[in-house]
């Protein structure tokens, strides 16, 4: 049984690091599922190990978040704002600003797939419509996105995740990872400036694109939740009880139909999510991960330390992705120091910068652009991603060894 664990572990993230099977349609999600489904079907999990696997409290963050953002998006927030951002400024280099700026403060509250997600077709629609070369502001968008995200504990998936296992106050965890947040969007900006300086393009005559409708009352109603979902994160009231509270509020409307809401719900993350917990779980029960933490712990390379951390997050977000790196390490070594976990968070989010496979929310953008007819390629990305996201994971880490949350050697 252990050699079936152990086979259908390393396809699994190897599907995660390709993202589809050559031949196949079968996405990361499907390759996590199936490999789930046949692990049950062997007899190596039972029913009660899979429900037992599952973060339930990571799950209902997420999904409650998603049916936050559905609120925004049925109001035609996220439209609007993209519209109103490619419009903004006529100089490219405060339209980047701008794009920076909103992509990094949504994200830090609102998730940062969801938001790149909404935004990325109606901005290219408006960059489009001005004669300006979307491709530069895109990545900006993805950039700012992953690192604004990096600032709070419901950013991003992985914080979300890390959030739950480390038991982290949304309000310390702001404190701790807000300013290396805040120096990777001045990162970001400068870089995408840098690179793409002088090929930004300036409009040789504005093109029409149809005006969005923006809901007031029903965008009210998400800002007035989002300020009293921040309100209970500093009460003893459990994150996720806060959260699905607040989503169960927004799904009783007048206007919008909850199954349209929660037809918004990214409901293929949500089993994702939900896949690889079982896997990893399953994996556990072979004793192989916490044999290896125990070796690491003995030689004295154990991750809570910067040397150790930052090469893992580099290399496991742009191998495997973000989130499958967190929940694997996660689930290899489940009682890390406070001070690993913020580390963790930053370097990770920050890291999926690097190549465009590195984060979920690169991968939308890039998939939700060729839908609007704008190519971004691997190289283009990479020529920003790789300066934006070394850069900004040394300031991070100057950042934790400096105030004394981790140790550089």
């Amino acid at each position: 049984m252990t050699l079936l664990i152990l086979v259908l572990f390393a396809v699994t993230y190897l599907g995660m690091a390709l993202g589809r099977f050559p031949g196949l349609s079968i996405d990361r999600t499907g390759i996590a599922l199936v490999a789930a489904i046949l692990l049950l079907a062997a007899g190596a999990l039972d029913t009660g190990q899979v429900v037992e696997a599952v973060d339930f409290p990571t799950i209902f963050i997420l999904l409650g978040l998603m049916i936050l953002s559905a609120q925004y998006a049925g109001s035609g927030f996220y439209d609007w704002c993209a519209l109103r951002v490619a419009r903004a400024a006529r100089s490219p280099a405060r339209l980047l600003a701008v794009i920076v700026a909103v992509a990094g403060g949504l994200s830090a509250v609102l998730a940062n797939d969801v938001v790149v997600f909404a935004m990325t077709p109606m901005l290219c629609v408006g960059l489009t419509a001005r004669r300006l070369d979307a491709r530069p502001y895109l990545i900006a968008l993805a950039g700012a996105a992953n690192a604004g995200s990096a600032a709070t504990v419901i950013g991003n998936p992985q914080n979300i995740l890390i959030g739950q296992v480390g038991h982290l106050d949304f309000w310390r965890f702001l404190g701790v990872c807000g300013v290396p947040a805040l120096a990777a969007l001045v990162i970001v900006y400068a870089t995408v400036w840098l690179v793409w300086r002088g090929r930004f393009g300036l409009p040789d005559g504005e093109g029409t694109v149809a005006e969005t409708k923006l809901d007031r009352w029903q965008l009210g109603k998400a800002v007035a939740a989002t300020v009293a979902l921040l309100a209970l994160f500093a009460s003893p009231m459990p994150q996720e009880h806060a959260v699905l509270l607040v989503a169960g509020v927004m799904m009783i409307s007048r206007r919008l139909a909850s199954r349209d809401m929660l037809g918004m719900v990214d409901w293929h993350l949500l089993v994702l999510f939900a896949a690889l917990f079982a896997i990893n779980h399953a994996l556990g029960l072979t004793g192989i991960p916490g044999a290896l933490v125990r070796d690491l712990e003995t030689a004295g390379w154990l991750p809570d330390r910067l040397a150790v951390m930052a090469p893992l997050a580099l290399a496991g977000s742009n191998g495997i992705g973000n989130v499958p790196a967190v929940i694997l390490l996660l689930a290899a070594w489940p009682s890390p120091p406070e001070g690993a976990l913020y580390g963790l968070a930053l370097l990770t989010t920050l890291a999926g910068n690097f190549l465009l496979p590195g984060s979920l929310a690169n991968i939308i953008v890039a998939e939700r652009a060729a839908a609007s007819g704008v190519h971004l390629s691997f190289a283009e990305h990479a020529r920003c991603g790789i300066p934006m996201a070394l850069l900004s994971m040394a300031v991070a880490g100057l950042w934790l060894w400096g105030g004394g949350w981790m140790r550089l050697l």
